[in-house]
């Protein structure tokens, strides 16, 4: 299942940034004492690919059943931005092909995997990543650029994150059959304070 998930991911366009991520580790009395790296093994990536799945799934029944939510929205880059990491990529031998007015994210999948293994690879994945818009939360859809999808939310770690919360109340709701009109009208001022205030937050 992992590897249909993944090609059918990347089919889309979906950008994937493999940065090492990394851990702390902590004392018996919480303190950080050290800082290593993350090994993302392939029962990780199982998990994330599942993960990414029920996102997709939650946030498109959500959309069309017209539910109070929120969405992790991510919107297409600034061009001016694309383009001058285009011709920063070009002096490295490496083709970024942008639009008059539009940019595919498989163009930036694309550069991704031509800059693997280089030695510029560290510098131009960063340089990629800080010419992309910031991710955040809305009340309201407007899909996810990045992983080259209509619809995405957080809905998988509701004791970790707040927005998987709210979405989980909603749907609770929902599905008791208890979301009459006035409380769908207290979850869409909900979603939206809860949307703002996790985007600064974060």
């Amino acid at each position: 299942p992992i590897c249909s998930l993944r090609a059918e991911r990347k089919k889309q366009g979906s950008i994937d940034f493999d940065f090492p991520e990394c851990k702390l580790i902590l004392d018996d009395e919480g303190h950080p004492i050290d800082i290593v790296p993350y090994d993302r093994n392939f029962a990780t990536k199982i998990i994330e690919e599942f993960m990414l799945a029920a996102n997709k799934v939650v946030a498109e029944d959500s959309f069309w059943k017209e539910l109070p939510f929120l969405y992790r929205t991510h919107e297409y880059p600034d061009l001016e931005k694309i383009r001058e990491l285009a011709a920063l990529a070009h002096s490295f031998s490496h083709i970024l092909k942008v639009g008059q007015q539009e940019l595919h994210p498989r163009e930036i999948q694309k550069l991704m995997e031509s800059i693997e293994g280089t030695e510029e690879e560290t510098f131009l994945s960063r340089l990629t990543l800080r010419a992309m818009k910031r991710a955040k939360y809305e009340p309201e859809n407007e899909g996810h650029f990045g992983l080259a999808t209509k619809y995405y939310c957080h809905f998988t770690s509701p004791i970790r994150r707040y927005p998987d919360l709210c979405i989980h109340r909603i749907i609770k709701a929902s599905l008791q059959g208890n979301a009459d009109e006035q409380k769908l009208k207290k979850y869409r001022a909900d979603a939206a304070f809860a949307a703002a205030s996790s985007s600064e937050t974060e």
